[in-house]
């Protein structure tokens, strides 16, 4: 995770449904932005199409709470105990929750936002936390490693962990890099995880200038439309 990205651009994140007016592929990181709070109002105005959300936390941003364009979809950032109850909560209450993330890039550090928990600890708690939410029709999201070989590594030793325990509906995708490198990486997800949707929950061609951010937006975006 690299927060100067989360707070100065809006990424488009890829899920698996289409539409024309409104797309349900695209939605939003929600960080806070003390120097620009104004931005809160373009995310939920009559020009966007955005539809969902996820801020990184089990409750939603009280900035949406009289909201009814973005859905919000709860994240088990780490390790925790209460995340089930969180999520069931706000059930129990009509919250229309209908997919959860989980697990920040747990492969990384805390220098870059990684949640730096070990796959084993990680299976444990998806399985006491996260897997109960499927009978309530929730659909779950893989833990979302980095876009570094290691992201691979430890999601395979989260799955044999697991011992297929862990029922999992669609990996999301985390890329720092170029356009090709980002194609390449999504390629690589995919023909590994073949029958999941993928996601795309961070990305950025960082370092870049303003121009060059722009033209990796153009390509990015178009491409994630192409795909089904």
């Amino acid at each position: 995770m690299h927060w100067s990205f989360l707070l100065q651009t809006l990424p488009l994140f890829l899920s698996c449904a289409r539409s024309q007016s409104s797309s349900s592929k695209r939605g939003l990181v929600y960080v806070p932005n003390a120097k620009h709070p104004h931005d809160d109002s373009i995310w939920v105005s009559d020009s966007s199409d955005l539809t969902w959300y996820y801020n990184y936390d089990s409750t939603p941003s009280p900035v949406f709470d009289n909201s009814t364009k973005l859905q919000f979809v709860p994240m088990l950032w780490g390790s925790s105990t209460t995340f089930l109850d969180d999520v069931t909560s706000q059930i129990k209450k009509g919250a229309n929750i209908t997919y959860v993330l989980t697990f920040n890039e747990p492969d990384g550090g805390g220098s870059t936002g990684g949640s730096a928990i070990p796959a084993d600890t990680a299976a444990e708690t998806w399985q006491r936390e996260v897997e109960p939410l499927k009978k309530l029709g929730v659909k779950l999201g893989a833990p979302a490693v980095t876009g570094a070989p290691s992201g691979f590594t430890w999601l395979e030793s989260f799955f044999t962990a697991c011992n297929g325990n862990c029922s999992v509906d669609f990996i999301p995708v985390h890329w720092y890099g170029n356009f090709e490198g980002l194609a390449s990486h999504i390629g690589q997800v995919r023909g590994t995880y073949k029958n999941k949707t993928i996601w795309v929950t961070e990305y950025a061609d960082n370092h870049v200038s303003l121009k060059e951010s722009q033209s990796f937006y153009n390509s990015s975006s178009q491409y994630f439309d192409r795909l089904e």
